[in-house]
């Protein structure tokens, strides 16, 4: 079945969400926390169908079912969101593919980003400060005025390697930003991930760039020089 235009009720949704489900699809992503076996670009393209339905959408984050709340994610328009609602959803977000998709789709574009990029770094709760490491690295990049680059270093130095995965995985992430978009603080971010080694040995799959820092930073850097090197993103978590 497909969700019908007009007004469509979480029922159809997930019956549609039912349809697409692949049990070999959720075996291989069950390996990685996400308890859910339906292919994102099928999932895509439902959400262009649903765009803008914010009501919809919190029915559907409301079952806490995951691919629900990934399809929510897609609908949700991010400025109608509260700091405080965001909050909630991001401490309710058990699943790894969720947490990822609400701070980059939903928290990155929402005008509560810096405020809870504050709070969430100084938060006990690993996942949570995960996320707002995840939008310092969104900061680092494109909106750096302001930050305390030596600071967030000397955190990292200090912190990184002890950190649980998805903690120390966010760090490691604005380590290489640092390293890459700020040339003054290049060989000091080269030099922290020389030493503390956080993720030297991760499996790299072909055509994608290690998340190892010093190879992050100098291959990103690398094809900034030289624009004939092909493009390649890093592999995920």
């Amino acid at each position: 079945m497909s969700v019908e235009p007009g007004a469509p009720t979480v029922a159809d949704v997930l019956a549609e969400l039912a349809t697409l489900e692949d049990p070999r699809m959720r075996a291989v992503n069950e390996r990685h926390g996400d308890d859910h076996g339906v292919n994102l670009s099928s999932l895509r393209t439902l959400a262009k169908r649903l765009k803008g339905q914010q009501d919809l959408a919190h029915e559907l984050w409301a079952t806490g079912d995951t691919v629900a709340r990934l399809l929510a994610l897609l609908i949700f328009r991010p400025k109608d969101l509260g700091a405080e609602e965001l909050d909630t959803m991001l401490r309710a977000a058990r699943a790894p593919k969720v947490q990822d998709w609400l701070v980059n789709y939903v928290v990155k574009k929402s005008p509560h980003a810096e405020h809870l990029r504050l709070e969430w770094m100084a938060d006990t709760e690993p996942v949570v400060a995960g996320a707002g490491w995840e939008l310092t690295s969104e900061r680092v990049a494109k909106a750096p005025g302001g930050l305390d680059l030596s600071g967030l270093l000397d955190t990292i130095e200090a912190g990184m390697q002890a950190a649980p995965d998805r903690l120390q995985w966010a760090m490691n992430h604005t380590l290489a930003q640092i390293g890459i978009e700020h040339e003054e603080h290049r060989a000091r971010a080269l030099d922290i991930g020389e030493r503390l080694e956080v993720l030297k040995d991760y499996p790299t799959p072909p055509n994608c760039t290690s998340p190892f820092a010093p190879i992050w930073i100098r291959e990103i850097v690398g094809r900034r020089t030289d624009p004939g090197v092909p493009s390649s993103g890093p592999a995920s978590a």
